[in-house]
């Protein structure tokens, strides 16, 4: 897993580039925004199930299609299993959210991820609905701790859900 520095440096070593204005100041940026994004963390690493929880039943009250016989969350089994990944894609989107960047997402969680969906049957549209929820209410969490949220805040949650929502055509 790389974190921002890292990934610049590497970008910038396999062009055999000096560090530019534009990498300087992707650089400070990261540093800026560094306590932030690290306390970020730790709110949501202390309201994790909460957060997990509100936002399956904020995702089922307004489709509960998903839970009623049939539904992709109908059975116990199945509704745990949803839970079991909205925790999974927050888990990751806190690292990335530390690391500063989202490669971390892309080896870990997002590679494969809609083909064994569309294997399995997991409908896709509600599960980018869900890490959309999720990212509204970490950003009110965050808040509620005296964190100005900022786009780095959302970075992980955005990406998670284009590369998700994204298609071949």
């Amino acid at each position: 897993m790389r974190d921002a520095i890292t990934s610049l440096i590497k970008n910038y070593d396999v062009t055999g580039r000096y560090l530019d204005r534009d990498a300087i100041d992707r650089l400070k940026s990261y540093f800026a925004t560094g306590t932030a994004r690290v306390q970020a963390a730790a709110a949501i690493n202390a309201n994790a199930a909460g957060l997990v929880k509100q936002a399956g039943s904020q995702l089922f009250a307004e489709q509960p299609e998903l839970i009623r016989p049939g539904g992709n969350a109908y059975t116990t089994r199945r509704y745990a299993a949803c839970l079991r990944d909205m925790d999974y894609y927050l888990r990751y989107a806190t690292y990335a959210l530390v690391a500063g960047d989202t490669d971390v997402l892309d080896e870990r969680v997002l590679q494969g991820l809609r083909e064994t969906y569309n294997s399995l049957g997991v409908p896709i549209g509600p599960t980018v609905v869900g890490i959309q929820i999720l990212k509204d209410l970490v950003r009110q969490q965050v808040a509620a701790a005296g964190i100005e949220p900022g786009p780095w805040l959302d970075q992980p949650f955005d990406h998670i859900t284009r590369e998700l929502s994204e298609q071949d055509i």
